[in-house]
């Protein structure tokens, strides 16, 4: 591996509290050590007049599977929408809201982003993610299995047997080759096979007589017993809908009293995806209204908490996920085209493109709350940003988003351009909000948080000697006003990116496809009889495949980082 010295940058690192300081960084073996370990042949790197910070962490995004794939059989329009690679050894590539796997990893890692999480991944059809993170280059990855509507864990639940759902999510994990317990539309995913939804945390879920709030209550316990690197990932019951922050609320109210049990300094039990989606007030679409304050000053008071944003990036896009009512409702309201999955005995998901436009009342609202969640948050290492892409729109906007955040004139400059921009401002908070984020803060919200947040924080999200050596370099000087198209301009094109020691972006554009890895947990509990008994008996008796056809076998993750958990000590 090559010595490199990053040298003269002014460095933005929260894991050190560095907060702008003139800075040296040097690698060595794909890791960030000390300047004096590294020798006189180490290769410099001018940065000065540049930000340097680690390589950004993505903990929310549907960039690999099978909906993925349908989605982008679902648009081919996005064709049209190419990217052609200037440097030799690298792939065409094409889309826009559901880019290919390779065009994903070249425009996270030209925006200076090194790992990504998929987040929703359907076990039974884990094997297509793996493919398609395996072909997606640059960027480490890892994908959330789905809980919150399976068979098992709904009958476990219901009997209160917290002990065979954690055997059952530690055996799930390593046959899938999965990082988290990702919960979608608790119960109501399941009830809507049955042509019904679970709107509060309180419904009952049909034939299996357990509600929303035991199921995320009882997955949080079974999560803790394990001590699993990351909390659980949820999409609350009722996203979308005019009124439903009282639902948010209701579910964070679930892990009131838990702390985090890990080894990975992980400190929260609850993290709530896309809370733009889930911070509605009103009782219909005419007397929709922000109600960000409420939800905001709920999570500032709770440090077990962590959110996303959800920001919406005002874009066509395609809409999809495994909460399946949700995607027939808002094929109701758009009358556009739909496609709905039931995945057998664990989810379900469908497809619907959408339109943000600013012409849309609605859709300035929702633009104006994602934005207010991160300029209320008193705590940027527990508030990340997602365009929960590409639901809320693509990643690729991810700088536009930055610019909004740092730049209150840019925010201005999108009301003002607002059809509807007086009621736009009626409804929400935002013109009142003078908050610009600095570099420090977007790195805690893009960088150290969500490393953190992922029982990561030893790997990524930092500059500090033993950590690997992602590292991306902007054309931004802190010491110079930067205009919001700058900022744009800066974050959309990283000057210079490393992965593990490896220089992958030179000059905004690909050198590399590095050498990425997947991340999964190996999760180890006492033998359960009961739950080998059950897991055998349903796929005898209702599963498609065979269970030894199930797992996800070693060759389809080739280049694995295993988090080891022990639950049985």
């Amino acid at each position: 591996m090559s010595e490199y010295l990053i040298k003269n940058g002014f460095v933005f690192d929260p894991v050190q509290g560095i907060k702008g300081d003139k800075a040296d960084i040097a690698v060595k073996d794909g890791k960030i050590v000390k300047s004096s370990e590294i020798s006189s042949k180490a290769k410099t790197i001018d940065a000065k007049g540049k930000s340097v910070m680690a390589g950004a962490v993505e903990i929310h995004a549907h960039i690999a599977g099978p909906k993925v794939n349908e989605g982008r059989n679902y648009r081919p329009e996005e064709k049209l929408f190419g990217y052609t690679p200037k440097k030799t050894g690298s792939r065409m590539a094409g889309g826009f809201s559901i880019p290919t796997t390779f065009k994903t990893g070249y425009e996270y890692a030209r925006m200076g982003y090194t790992t990504a999480m998929e987040a929703a991944m359907p076990p039974l059809y884990a094997r297509h993610v793996h493919e398609e993170i395996k072909d997606t280059p640059i960027i480490d990855e890892g994908a959330y299995p789905v809980f919150g509507n399976n068979w098992f864990v709904l009958e476990y639940l219901k009997n209160k047997e917290i002990e065979n759902v954690a055997a059952y999510i530690a055996w799930l994990l390593t046959e899938t080759k999965g990082y988290a317990v990702k919960i979608v539309n608790p119960g109501g995913t399941e009830a809507w096979g049955w042509g019904l939804n679970c709107i509060s945390i309180h419904d009952p879920v049909p034939y299996f007589d357990v509600t929303p709030a035991q199921i995320v209550q009882g997955l949080l316990e079974a999560n803790e017993y394990l001590g699993l690197p990351h909390s659980i990932h949820v999409h609350t019951n009722n996203l979308g809908n005019p009124g439903n922050y009282e639902t948010t609320l209701d579910t964070f109210k679930l892990a009131e009293g838990y702390k985090a049990k890990n080894k990975f300094g992980r400190e929260q039990v609850l993290h709530h995806t896309h809370v733009q989606f889930h911070s509605y007030g009103g009782d219909n679409w005419g007397n929709f209204e922000s109600k960000s304050k409420e939800i905001m000053e709920y999570v500032n008071k709770h440090d077990n908490i962590t959110i996303d944003l959800g920001q919406v990036t005002l874009d066509e896009t395609t809409t999809m996920t495994a909460d399946g009512p949700f995607e027939h409702h808002l094929t109701e309201l758009n009358h556009l085209k739909w496609a709905n999955v039931d995945v057998e005995l664990e989810t379900a998901a469908g497809i619907v493109p959408y339109i943000y436009s600013p012409n849309i009342k609605v859709c300035g609202i929702q633009w104006a709350i994602g934005l207010e969640l991160a300029l209320l948050a008193k705590d940027p290492m527990r508030t990340f940003i997602t365009t929960d892409h590409p639901n809320a729109g693509p990643f690729t906007r991810y700088p536009r988003v930055m610019k909004w955040l740092m730049s209150e004139k840019a925010r201005k400059d999108q009301i003002d351009a607002f059809k509807y921009s007086d009621k736009v401002v009626a409804a929400t908070h935002l013109a009142s909000l003078d908050r610009e984020l600095t570099m420090y803060e977007l790195a805690q919200m893009t960088r150290a948080g969500p490393a953190k947040a992922l029982g990561l924080a030893h790997l990524y999200g930092g500059l500090k000697p033993g950590m690997d050596a992602d590292i991306a370099i902007y054309d931004l000087n802190p010491e110079k006003p930067a205009t919001p198209d700058e900022i744009e301009a800066a974050f959309s094109r990283a000057r210079y990116v490393m992965k593990s020691g490896t220089p992958v972006v030179v000059d905004g554009e690909i050198v590399s496809h590095g050498n990425k890895r997947t991340l999964w947990v190996n999760a180890k509990v006492n033998e359960n009889p009961q739950v080998v008994r059950d897991i055998k008996d349903k796929f005898l008796r209702y599963y498609s495949v065979n269970q030894a056809n199930y797992k996800v076998a070693n060759h389809f993750v080739p280049n694995p980082y295993i988090i080891e958990v022990d639950a049985t000590q």
